[in-house]
């Protein structure tokens, strides 16, 4: 930590400026302010470091040796210090014009794109300048992951809770259905299957870190306390590959309501009811920094994802 004798910014860039002008009457006029003014801020700036920077006379001020030596400093300091403004303004532009997403497979399949045109819509009424945007498509885990390390801006996840150490928001709620392809026997099945039922039966499932899968989990659990899950019949990576499975006849499986709605329009799946389980989950923005979202296309994206849920 730096001492409480370190001056501030400020306090470097009105030292700077008497050096420059070479008296406190000429720096007074250049910064805008009194001279009786800066004379007190310099009293001030002494009083915190220790000693004299200024020798006062009838003839007017000027820096003394030990004030000379500090401005020297000062003066490196304020060109680092410019360097940092110039840097961090840099990357203030770069975030504003291009945009970092990683989004569970379901999100980005089915609800991204209309929030990225809904963002892209809005800029165009404001006169904003488009935003640039580069989307990384995975598991709820490595989404997680991405935002965390600072390779993404904002990641959007399903499953059960909120990743641990993020900020997040929910965004969207999602439906996970038990479907079957139409030769299975629970496609004909008149009564519901029961949640005890269901945590028994192998499944076809996604890869673990997948948000659907641990929400099914989540959810069995508590409406099923107790109960060992069934191993897997299948355990493949990403939705398309369990959807094939199931319609495939490899067994039943579990899956976001958004993702089989075609499949199931056109006959290629079945819904099969479930009684006794909750399988409604929460779909989440997370972030890294402060409770709310960075300024700019981040904050933007997540509050239009939220309006149009």
């Amino acid at each position: 930590m730096l001492s409480h004798h370190v001056p501030d910014l400020a306090d470097l860039q009105m030292l700077t400026a008497v050096a420059k002008a070479g008296s406190l009457r000429l720096a007074a006029a250049e910064l805008g302010v009194s001279q009786q003014a800066l004379s007190q801020r310099v009293r001030a700036l002494e009083g915190r470091i220790g000693f004299a920077l200024l020798s006062r006379g009838p003839r007017g001020s000027h820096l003394t040796a030990d004030g000379r030596l500090v401005e020297q400093w000062a003066a490196r300091v304020l060109d680092a210090a410019a360097e940092l403004d110039a840097g961090i303004t840099a990357l203030r532009s770069d975030r504003a014009t291009h945009l970092k997403v990683a989004a569970s497979l379901t999100v980005a399949a089915h609800l991204l794109p209309r929030w990225l045109v809904a963002l892209r819509d809005q800029q165009r009424l404001t006169g904003v300048a488009a935003t640039n945007v580069e989307l990384e498509a995975t598991n709820s885990v490595a989404v997680a992951e991405s935002v965390e390390r600072g390779t993404a801006d904002v990641g959007f996840v399903e499953g059960p809770r909120a990743p641990l150490g993020l900020r997040s928001r929910t965004v969207a709620r999602d439906e996970l259905l038990l479907v079957v392809d139409p030769g299975h026997p629970w496609a004909r099945r008149r009564s519901p299957v029961a949640a005890a039922e269901l945590a028994a039966t192998p499944l076809v499932t996604r890869e673990a870190g997948s948000g659907t899968r641990e929400a099914l989990a989540a959810a069995l659990a508590e409406a099923v306390p107790g109960a060992a899950p069934a191993e897997p019949v299948l355990e493949l990576t990403g939705t398309a590959s369990v959807k094939s499975a199931i319609a495939a006849g490899a067994g039943p499986g579990a899956l976001s309501s958004l993702a089989v709605a075609d499949d199931l329009t056109l006959g290629r799946l079945r819904a099969v009811p479930v009684t006794g389980v909750r399988l409604v989950r929460d779909l989440r923005a997370v972030w890294t920094g402060g409770a709310q979202p960075p300024r700019g296309p981040v904050r933007d994206l997540i509050a239009l994802a939220s309006r149009t849920r």
